[in-house]
């Protein structure tokens, strides 16, 4: 037990250095880096690439909980194809969670007030998303929901969980 204490410790130090560590120089090549993995599990998401007014690339959530949990991750924002800006997420959960992930996201906007509500900081992930794990051919059945979809690829850990919770994202216009 005390081996979880001191790496749920380790892993929050980690994530609240990263809130305040700002921007990271290598952000674009992260996210360029990860959009090809996602293209690469599932080539049929090529089209939500291509159709979506916007979206909001995270190559590095990292989360990790213990009763209460959070994740956090940066990533950048691309309208019609260009960059427009960069983001934050944060997530708090509460229920039954042990341990620690790190996973990629990514947020498609369907039309521009969807991305629009995004920019304004007027967007929440509640509970009742509906978040699509990606494995081959996963976005074939996927749509959107309130103007978004929302993908993630898992890059490493192990989390078990059963929580209630939400994620934020503060947008900074580039």
């Amino acid at each position: 037990m005390k081996t979880w204490l001191k790496i749920m410790m380790a892993f929050s130090l980690l994530l609240t250095t990263q809130t305040f560590a700002g921007w990271n120089a290598n952000e674009e090549k992260n996210v360029h880096e990860s959009i090809a993995e996602f293209k690469k599990h599932d080539p049929d998401m090529l089209t939500f690439f291509d159709k979506a007014w916007g979206y909001a690339v995270f190559p590095d959530v990292g989360k990790a909980g213990m009763g209460i949990g959070g994740a956090h991750g940066s990533g950048l924002v691309f309208e019609q194809g260009v960059l427009v800006g960069s983001a934050k997420l944060t997530q708090l959960t509460f229920g039954f969670q042990l341990g620690a992930q790190l996973y990629q996201e990514i947020i498609f906007f369907e039309d521009k007030a969807a991305l629009d509500d995004f920019k304004g900081g007027h967007y929440e992930l509640g509970a009742q998303a509906s978040v699509v794990a990606v494995t081959a051919g996963a976005s074939v059945d996927a749509g959107y929901s309130h103007g978004v979809a929302v993908f993630t690829l898992a890059k490493g850990g192990l989390m078990y969980e059963a929580t209630v919770g939400g994620q934020k994202f503060k947008y900074m216009p580039k």
